[in-house]
């Protein structure tokens, strides 16, 4: 398999999981008050969406990319 073709897969996987989980989360440490060596943080949960055409489009750029990346010449 080469690399365009692994490419291709990688895509069509990612698309495939951002149509069916519409997103995904994540939390992120903060530094919400800094006194001297007193330091207190917050963790902030973050979401980020994927929209539905990036997922769309991926999985036609992957599928693309398996049919282009086998022909030679």
């Amino acid at each position: 398999m080469n690399s365009i073709k692994l490419v291709g897969v990688v895509l069509i996987v990612l698309g495939a999981l951002g149509l069916l989980y519409g997103g995904f989360s994540y939390t992120k440490d903060t530094t919400a008050l800094k006194v001297g060596p007193l330091e207190m943080t917050v963790q902030e949960k973050k979401t980020v969406n994927v929209p539905m055409w990036a997922g769309i489009g991926a999985i036609v750029v992957g599928g693309v990319l398996l049919v282009m990346g086998g022909k030679k010449g």
